[in-house]
């Protein structure tokens, strides 16, 4: 075995941990502003006063889940402030958004049956009365609300949880990666009137910032050498080809080493950088797909299956796999077309009036694999 091999019991890793979506950096560039004004945005929460609302804006993959899990960290640490994430691709209902924040409080999950909103929100805030704290609620991916029409109600119910119980101290902090989604204007009026929330906005990282922050991955992830800068810059430019979305450079840099592991290599190699980029550059994809009903999914493999074809032949097969009606798939495509996953256009059909072509917003066979 030559020099450059790996033995049995070897890693080009030193701690593939630091490649999961999951991780908090310890230092985290280029968010400086951003920073600033949620920390300004908070600040009256630590004197025990409701904090200002605030509203994350940006691409995926441009840190607000990390900026808002550095901020929460901190304010863990303070008594008399209760800082609750909710991911909203996994609860995308008022109750069960309701519940996430019990379970924050209380430690344990509120009973599953039997209990109504007005019961669990109730409960919410005599507690948070009784025990004097502020609650701080980051809503991620807050646009999963608006595709179920539920964030008016949750965003409501949590604004003027003061008025229904006096002393109840809550602040809100919506995060969304949904360009084309007007958060504000998307709310009922009754809703508009109270949310005014201070806005940040994460925008795109260039190459050379995409660059730097990898750096420190590889530097924490990777045995020394493993990864030289030729390489690093390949990562850095295939991620900014996909939008600039850091989680396709995380997970390429992972998928490399993996390659390289594969070979036995002690090195990565650009090669191995191109290899994994077909499929690391779908990261957004597998994310959407493992967020969706089986009846979403079910229409999405249908697409996949009859890619191009015109709405009533991808109808058909939808009916006839799922035994559902008209109504509720012309209501899934509507979902599916906010959140990006597939395109529907209306195109006028000689003969046969308005019809809409339905395209998948990803390749096919990319699609039909994830779902296997």
């Amino acid at each position: 075995m030559g020099e450059d091999m790996l033995g049995w019991d070897e890693s080009v890793f030193r701690d593939e941990h630091v490649f999961d979506f999951e991780y908090v950096p310890e230092t985290f560039r280029h968010r400086e502003t951003q920073m600033e004004t949620l920390k300004y945005a908070l600040r009256p929460a630590v004197r025990g006063s409701r904090p200002l609302n605030v509203m994350a804006r940006g691409p995926p993959g441009t840190g607000k889940t990390t900026a808002v899990k550095k901020l929460f960290s901190e304010l863990d640490t303070i008594s008399g402030v209760r800082p609750v994430s909710v991911n909203c691709q996994v609860d995308s209902t008022r109750y069960s958004v309701f519940s996430r924040l019990f379970e924050g409080l209380f430690d344990y999950e509120p009973p599953t049956s039997g209990i109504s909103f007005k019961k669990l929100f109730g409960q919410i805030t005599d507690k948070l009365v009784e025990d004097d704290e502020v609650m701080v609620v980051a809503l991620d991916d807050v646009n999963y609300l608006f595709y179920e029409n539920e964030a008016s109600d949750t965003l409501y119910s949590l604004l003027r949880a003061h008025e229904a119980h006096s002393g109840a101290k809550i602040g809100v902090i919506v995060i969304s990666s949904d360009l084309d989604l007007d958060v504000i204007d998307e709310l009922d009026t009754r809703v508009q009137s109270v949310f005014r929330p201070e806005e940040v906005f994460f925008s795109r990282y260039g190459e050379a910032e995409i660059a730097e922050i990898l750096e420190e991955r590889v530097n924490r992830g990777f045995r020394e050498g493993v990864l030289d800068t030729r390489v690093l810059d390949r990562v850095a430019e295939r991620t900014a080809e996909s939008g600039g979305d850091l989680r396709v450079g995380i997970d390429l840099l992972r998928r490399a080493g993996l390659n390289a592991e594969m070979r036995a290599s002690r090195e990565v190699a650009v090669e191995d950088v191109d290899t994994a980029y077909e499929k690391a550059k779908h990261v957004h994809l597998s994310r959407h797909l493992r967020g969706l009903s089986d009846s979403e999914t079910a229409l999405v493999r249908v697409l996949a299956e009859h890619d191009g074809k015109r709405a009533g032949d991808v109808y058909e097969a939808f009916t006839e796999e799922t035994g559902l009606g008209y109504t509720r798939y012309s209501e899934l495509i509507n979902k599916l077309d906010q959140q990006g996953l597939i395109d529907a256009e209306y195109t006028s059909v000689e003969g046969r009036g308005r019809s809409r072509q339905l395209t998948l917003a990803y390749d096919a066979e990319a699609v039909l694999d994830r779902l296997a």
